[in-house]
């Protein structure tokens, strides 16, 4: 493991990310499933979205996903997009959903050897 993915493992700790062990284990295959609405924006697998403003998903972290998510859904993370359709999700969609996207091939690229 990468010395950057060890610092943004232990910030998520220390930010409370890492609080979410205790929510349901996502299953990839259901997650595939549920993110039909998903795709529109994001793209079929998290890679393509249809505006630069859109975030990719794919290969993020399930736990920086599912916190995301549970955000959009508490008010805490701002976007009314989001919110309406986190709004909808139960724990076992979100865990699900954030497996599917984390286990997709994403083309996020490490920079922190950027100065």
């Amino acid at each position: 493991m990468s010395l950057t993915r060890n610092l943004i493992a232990a910030l998520a700790l220390l930010t409370g990310v890492g609080t979410l062990s205790a929510a349901p284990n996502g299953d990839v295959e259901a997650g595939k499933t549920k993110s039909a609405t998903c795709q529109a924006c994001h793209g079929a697998d998290g890679n393509t979205t249809i505006d630069g403003s859109y975030p990719k998903l794919a290969g993020q972290y399930a736990t920086y996903l599912a916190k995301a998510l549970h955000d959009y859904k508490s008010g805490e993370r701002k976007n009314p997009i989001m919110a309406g359709f986190a709004a909808t999700l139960s724990d076992q969609d979100i865990a699900d959903l954030s497996a599917y996207f984390a286990a997709q091939a994403g083309d996020i690229k490490d920079i922190s050897h950027l100065k």
